[in-house]
């Protein structure tokens, strides 16, 4: 989520600014380390809360919004402990769609974050190390939002707080955590913005070049698209800035572009390597196929409609106007709030100015090729309509996504609301005059605190309906006995694969998905769920389908076998020796009496092992 910082000086335009951010006045050591203490323990608990419906059975539970994501982050911990136990290669990856592979960088990976948890995750597990990830990861985006308010653009912690609390666990960010964790890590977003605008500071442009290139280097580890919108959140504050602030923007020039060259040479040193294995590398690809994302805008009603995971949603209205993703689904009352508290504060604030014209802009920009109103797709012309498909980097994009960055703008919008309130609150109460009736209603301090309590109120009244509940779960059955126990050892000897039925895809195979993250990856497997190249180049969801995962798939869904042929048993053979398969095996299923016929139908009877059903094809491939 990008989260435009600046210069709390702004917020008084009597005041001439000299830098692009400046620290807030001193205070006493104890009172804001105590604040600072309960805000981030705060943000904990709202983590856990996320969460809590996973740590009800945690070894056997997935989000039931996204299932199928949610295995596939548990199997990415499981590579990342892979990668590191084994000392392979972690920009990519055998292990899924063998024999063929899967490039890590083409796919959203999140190696920054498997790679130095590999040690917690081969203790506790790929479910524990999800279910505890993704709470830490929400409250670690409040907390370092909460740092960068408080310390470079708000002076009341109760500001900070608001709107680290909005960045962390706003309904967009929430949303994702059904299953996309990589969404919901943007601890370092608040970070890298706030450093983009210290670059000008005189001096200390090498040091500020370098903090930025070591945290743009590793955000690129994490969620390369949130990046991308932050990249383009920032251009858009800086050149809001420029045309405010002319004569700051000039003198800061010079080293503000130093310090971003030296940024971008740090960053470009780091990931050189791995960002040309992501467009060159094997399995890599250029674009999706039929650019499906293009047509992902935001709903126009979904911007002031509750979200289905906080206290005020609704699942009916989601299934009318929830197409695509929630990214915003503020609800009516904090647009509303948001609107007055933009017209009230951008009279005398350049940060609030800065605020309206990034919510102008990316929520025109989110609409998407077409504009869609209460779910319906109306005839009329969105700014995506005139972008194409195949334009580098954008050709990746969702529409509806660069609605997060105005998600980012309505919690820096609120710390400055909240903000503005607490320095009204603070201001001195002009002496009664001679003659003034001082036991009159509204004189004195009762005149401020009327209009304050009301706009505390205000604010409040429009957060409290998007108070997030817990992630909505569903239960999955464990992986079968034969694999977790090792009993499937003697029969995959190294260089050959374990052929599970179903064969994983994005569609079908989800709990066959896990039987290869649940047991550290220690065999292969055809099929999966990524991104990876068709014979066009072009990306496409999951593995090429060979005529056998072809057969199977079609059978779960007529829920019948059809009439196997000899050319269904060639081409099965085949493609366990193109998959260098050695055993293919059954476990538990809803399909698994249909499955076993036509595995019997095309491989032969069957030997019951264990809790599975198994054919040893060794001696046939």
């Amino acid at each position: 989520m990008a989260v435009p910082v600046v210069d709390p000086s702004l917020n008084s335009s009597s005041v001439e600014v000299d830098t692009g951010v400046s620290d807030p006045p001193r205070r006493p050591r104890r009172r804001p380390a105590r604040a600072d203490v309960l805000a981030i323990g705060a943000y904990a608990l709202l983590g856990v809360l996320v969460c809590l419906n996973y740590w009800g059975d945690v070894q056997h539970r997935v989000s039931s919004h996204l299932p199928t994501d949610h295995s596939w982050f548990e199997w990415l911990f499981a590579h990342g402990a892979y990668s590191v136990r084994h000392l392979e290669n972690p920009l990519f990856t055998a292990r899924q769609n063998a024999p063929d592979g899967v490039n890590m960088m083409a796919n959203t990976s999140l190696l920054g974050v498997t790679l130095p948890l590999a040690p917690l995750t081969m203790l506790l597990g790929p479910q524990v190390m999800y279910a505890l990830y993704l709470g830490a990861a929400l409250s670690a985006t409040a907390a370092t939002s909460y740092w960068t308010l408080s310390r470079h653009l708000v002076r009341s912690r109760g500001a900070a707080f608001v709107g680290g609390a909005f960045l962390g666990f706003a309904p967009g960010i929430v949303h994702h955590a059904n299953g996309q964790p990589n969404f919901v890590s943007n601890f370092l977003l608040p970070l890298i913005v706030s450093r983009v605008l210290r670059l000008g500071e005189p001096g200390r442009w090498r040091r500020n070049g370098v903090a930025l290139g070591l945290l743009v280097a590793y955000q690129i580890f994490i969620n390369e698209e949130m990046l991308l919108l932050t990249a383009l959140a920032c251009l858009v504050v800086v050149v809001a800035y420029a045309v405010q602030r002319p004569r700051v923007t000039r003198e800061r020039a010079g080293a503000f572009l130093a310090a971003i060259g030296v940024g971008g040479g740090v960053a470009l040193l780091l990931t050189a390597y791995p960002i040309w294995f992501q467009f060159n590398g094997p399995q890599s690809y250029r674009g999706l196929q039929g650019g499906v994302f293009h047509n992902w805008g935001e709903d126009l009603m979904a911007f002031v409609t509750f979200a289905r995971d906080t206290v005020a949603g609704d699942e009916a209205v989601e299934k009318t106007i929830g197409l695509t993703e929630q990214n915003t689904w503020f609800g009516w009352p904090l647009v509303l709030v948001g609107l007055v508290a933009l017209v009230l504060l951008a009279r005398r604030s350049v940060p609030a100015r800065i605020l309206a014209v990034l919510v102008v802009v990316f929520t025109v920009a989110s609409i998407g090729p077409k504009v869609r109103f209460d779910g319906v797709e109306t005839g009329v012309d969105g700014p995506w309509a005139y972008v194409p498909d195949d334009l580098p980097l954008v050709e990746m994009m969702m529409p509806t996504r660069l609605s997060l960055v105005v998600v980012g703008a309505v919690g820096v919008l609120l710390a400055l609301a909240w903000d503005a309130l607490a320095r009204d609150g603070r201001s001195p109460v002009p002496a009664p005059r001679a003659g003034d009736d001082t036991s009159a209603p509204g004189a004195g301090p009762r005149r401020r605190r009327v209009p304050r309590l009301v706009g505390y109120a205000a604010i409040a009244a429009a957060l409290l309906p998007l108070f997030p509940r817990p992630l909505p779960a569903q239960q999955i059955d464990p992986p079968p006995h034969f694999v977790t126990s090792g009993g499937w050892r003697p029969y995959v000897p190294d260089g050959r694969t374990l052929v599970p039925v179903p064969i994983p895809s994005n569609v079908h195979g989800l709990p066959t998905l896990r039987w290869s993250a649940l047991t550290g990856q220690e065999f292969p497997i055809p099929g999966g769920y990524f991104i990876g190249p068709n014979e066009r180049g072009e990306g496409v969801f999951g593995a090429p389908n060979r005529p056998t995962s072809t057969l199977i798939y079609s059978t779960m869904d007529a829920d019948r076998v059809p009439e196997i042929t000899e050319e269904n048993r060639r081409q099965a053979v085949e493609d366990l020796r193109f998959w260098r398969a050695s055993v293919v095996v059954l476990g538990a299923n809803p399909r698994e009496a249909v499955l076993r016929d036509l595995m019997t139908a095309l491989l032969g009877p069957a030997q019951r092992v264990d809790d599975v059903w198994l054919w040893d094809v060794r001696d046939r491939v």
